[in-house]
């Protein structure tokens, strides 16, 4: 069952994403779904582990900077709610 999400990306790397999977005949959500799948197959316990194909160094150009955000209070207290619901 597929679900929604949103994410945000440098506005560059999107139009070259959307390129790349438009060039490949494959919608930018699949491309997203593949490279996710890969990366969340338990074989890289570090972001610096992780394998980068030819393709996606050819949609993406410059440095990498990850950014995190500290989750809401909001988010937090519904995460713990539904964490307590689970067991």
């Amino acid at each position: 069952m597929d679900a929604k999400i949103t994410l945000s990306f440098d506005e560059q790397v999107i139009l070259k994403a959307k390129e790349f999977a438009e060039r490949k005949n494959i919608s930018l959500s699949r491309l997203t779904e593949h490279l996710l799948r890969k990366i969340t197959s338990g074989y890289h316990t570090d972001l610096e582990d992780l394998p980068v194909s030819d393709w996606v160094n050819m949609v993406s150009e410059g440095t990498v900077e990850y950014k995190t955000s500290k989750p809401s209070k909001k988010k937090m207290k519904e995460e713990f709610y539904t964490s307590k619901k689970r067991k």
